[in-house]
């Protein structure tokens, strides 16, 4: 009876939005609700369940204020850049839709953090006429290198929860995600298909090296260099090549003037993480501050200069915050529900309980676990920070090498926030045409298996 009270929180959410009987908003309250029980025969003996609620209530909304400050400062930027009717004429095509979404998506999240990679690659996306759940899908195909995003703190995070070097454990997780990478294709072939363009042969083979390209800097570069930068240094260079076969310019100087914007950003938000101990809001002593130099503080810096220059800068403003409105709410509920459900013990439990089921195959467990907690969550902060030393203490009982446990879980937590209920609550609400989570996730049903079995794989080949 204790774990289907704690499980039922999940089992609502996922039968609501699988349903589609109830958007993102409406499914994370009731889940809310149920999760209020679940809390209940969670906690420790002698715990107030009003000031648990609370608390975790609080800790929700600090957490969820960096990610929708990020979003809300990613489409500031966009509307900063946009050049009006421009992106609505341009014609979908096999190579632009390829270099919008995973090469310049996956750079920008490795930048930035927090989907801002998946903002723009919708917006993207919309320009070019494509909408719905196949814009979704595709835009969400941004996100396939979240432990290097935002220069990877849910990886720094899980590396300090289970004791071992962050280095190790995004070695073990580039493994999977390289293999994850190159079966990415085809998916976004059918996607491309889904949308009315064709992906010809001589173009699959050209979209198929540079997805090897990716996935060989990617596993190069963190046994390198420092892993903060591999996501960015992996992408940066096929970034460059996949944008000049999808347009290639015929005038340098606009080309340039063009990426003028982007350039400034990224630079503006290598340079701040030069400022090493920078003052930051730290309301909560177990969760890292929220410094003067955050990806949303450079955003919305960045994108108030670039708005200023425009006689219609305080319009373009007003509307993107309107249109940041709804996902920011689903978000914030998202993340209340993940910290009701971490801070009680609840989401722990559920792990132990299958681990023990599972007896000598709990090691394949790990995988599974790590996907669910990264949708739950929506972010690796999230997943490492709910189910990282469970999944540690059950690789050690496994017998395990240190990091691979850790690392397998950062690999699989990763890609469930890339298709989390939170991120696809926000994708839909930016979307604003009725597509649900539901639909979403049924295209990409692949790609989640596909998680699942590198997970599993790693796990037999590196133990």
């Amino acid at each position: 009876m204790t774990l289907l009270l704690q499980a039922l929180p999940l089992l609502v959410l996922l039968a609501l939005l699988g349903s589609g009987r109830a958007g993102p908003v409406g499914a994370c309250l009731v889940a809310l609700a149920a999760a209020v029980p679940a809390a209940l025969v969670s906690l420790p003996p002698g715990t107030a369940l009003p000031g648990f609620l609370l608390g975790e209530a609080l800790r929700g909304a600090f957490l969820a204020l960096q990610p929708v400050a990020v979003v809300a400062g990613g489409l500031l930027f966009h509307a900063a850049v946009s050049q009006g009717e421009g992106p609505a004429a341009r014609p979908a095509t096999a190579a632009r839709i390829f270099a919008v979404t995973l090469p310049m998506g996956a750079f920008l999240e490795s930048v930035t953090g927090f989907a801002v990679g998946a903002v723009f690659a919708l917006a993207a996306l919309r320009g070019m006429g494509i909408g719905g759940a196949v814009a979704a899908a595709l835009s969400l195909q941004a996100l396939v290198l979240v432990p290097w995003g935002g220069l990877g703190p849910g990886t720094a995070l899980g590396a300090v929860l289970a004791a071992v070097p962050a280095q190790d454990v995004a070695r073990v997780a580039a493994w999977p995600n390289a293999a994850w990478l190159l079966l990415l294709g085809p998916l976004i072939w059918s996607l491309a298909a889904r949308a009315g363009v064709a992906v010809p042969g001589r173009e699959r083979a050209a979209q198929a090296a540079m997805l090897g390209a990716i996935a060989a800097l990617l596993l190069a570069w963190n046994a390198l260099l420092p892993f903060e930068v591999a996501g960015i240094l992996a992408t940066g260079p096929v970034l460059a090549l996949a944008l000049w076969r999808a347009d290639p310019p015929r005038d340098l100087g606009a080309a340039l003037r063009a990426a003028a914007p982007y350039l400034l950003l990224t630079a503006c938000l290598l340079l701040a993480r030069l400022w090493r101990e920078p003052p930051g809001f730290r309301p909560f002593a177990e969760f890292p501050a929220f410094p003067l130099t955050h990806v949303a503080v450079v955003l919305w810096l960045v994108s108030a200069a670039l708005l200023l220059r425009r006689a219609d800068g305080l319009g373009r403003a007003a509307a993107a915050l309107r249109r940041a409105a709804r996902p920011a709410l689903a978000m914030l509920l998202f993340v209340v529900l993940g910290r009701i459900l971490a801070g009680s013990g609840a989401a722990a439990a559920l792990a132990g309980a299958a681990a023990e089921a599972l007896g000598p195959l709990a090691p394949y467990a790990i995988a599974p676990m790590g996907l669910l907690a990264g949708m739950v969550t929506g972010s690796n902060v999230g997943a490492n920070a709910a189910l990282t030393p469970v999944q540690a203490a059950l690789g050690a009982a496994a017998g395990l090498p240190p990091a691979l446990a850790p690392g397998v879980h950062n690999f699989a937590g990763g890609a469930g926030a890339g298709m989390s209920v939170g991120v696809l609550a926000m994708v839909c609400g930016l979307l604003g045409d009725g597509t649900r989570p539901a639909q979403v996730w049924r295209l990409l049903l692949p790609s989640m298996a596909a998680v699942v079995a590198l997970g599993c794989a790693a796990v037999w080949l590196l133990r």
